[in-house]
């Protein structure tokens, strides 16, 4: 299997060293690993250490998949912040530079990041996740240029909550708008293990999402960690199979020069 969203020191919130990773990857059996560090232009409280000097990312990473070649296939991805804002200057970026994957990932809301907790506040749960879903849509229909929407249901993770999961269930009317728009695109989605490892106890998107997804005839699926330490690299990607076989998946799968390629459960 391939870890398809990891985060090295180029990406602000993470301090993973990426020999280290690749060290770790081999060690749990990984085939490859993909690093999709962040990149958020106009973030909030703007901070350059959001951005990435992509000759830099190129030259570390391309080194690196040479040092692994026969051991482990490195890949290199990016995890691109929409705002509706910066779609131009996220497409002029993608044209300039031979990433393999790219992450649509919706982390700013009106201008608010919910790990802060400032987009939580004055909002019900119910009124928090639909806006954000609101977002995720928008960002599904913006542009073109990506490959899968990154971890949706990012915000439950953050929001001051009794009981912080966001199902299908009770967002199931924007959640199909999602999906189905999703598929009519060609694009994917992601099974993100960090929830897992947090209070939520399911990945992002949960299983029923998935279900739903796959009897709208949903086909693209990436498994990505979202690691930002080496111990949580490949985290419960068993469970994670496991489950999408049991839904109907018959495979998974990972992205070389933009270009999904199919693995067999």
């Amino acid at each position: 299997m391939y870890d398809n969203h990891i985060h090295s020191k180029f990406s602000t919130d993470s301090k993973m060293d990426a020999e280290a990773a690749c060290k770790r990857a081999v060690e749990i059996g990984l085939k490859g690993i993909v690093f999709t560090d962040h990149v958020d232009y106009d973030y909030p409280d703007f901070d350059e250490s959001f951005l990435i000097d992509y000759e830099n990312y190129f030259q570390v990473f391309c080194g690196l998949k040479d040092r692994w070649k026969g051991k482990l296939d490195v890949l290199i991805g990016v995890e691109m912040g929409f705002q509706p804002q910066v779609t131009d200057k996220i497409n002029q970026v993608l044209a300039m530079y031979p990433f393999d994957f790219v992450i649509n990932s919706v982390h700013i809301i009106d201008h608010m990041d919910p790990y802060t907790g400032a987009f939580f506040r004055g909002r019900s749960q119910q009124q928090s996740y639909e806006r954000y879903l609101e977002e995720i849509l928008l960002s599904v229909n913006a542009y073109d240029n990506y490959d899968i929407i990154g971890h949706i249901g990012y915000a439950a993770r953050y929001g001051n909550f009794e009981d912080k999961p966001l199902r299908y269930a009770d967002y199931s009317d924007i959640l199909d708008m999602i999906l189905k728009a999703v598929i009519h695109k060609g694009k994917g989605i992601e099974l993100n293990t960090s929830g897992l490892r947090s209070d939520l106890q399911q990945p992002i998107p949960g299983y029923d999402v998935f279900r739903r997804y796959f009897e709208l005839g949903g086909e693209i699926v990436t498994i990505g960690s979202d690691s930002h330490f080496t111990e949580h690299l490949g985290h419960c990607f068993e469970e994670a199979a496991h489950c999408l076989k049991a839904i109907g998946f018959k495979y998974t799968m990972h992205f070389e020069k933009r270009k999904p390629v199919f693995e067999a459960f």
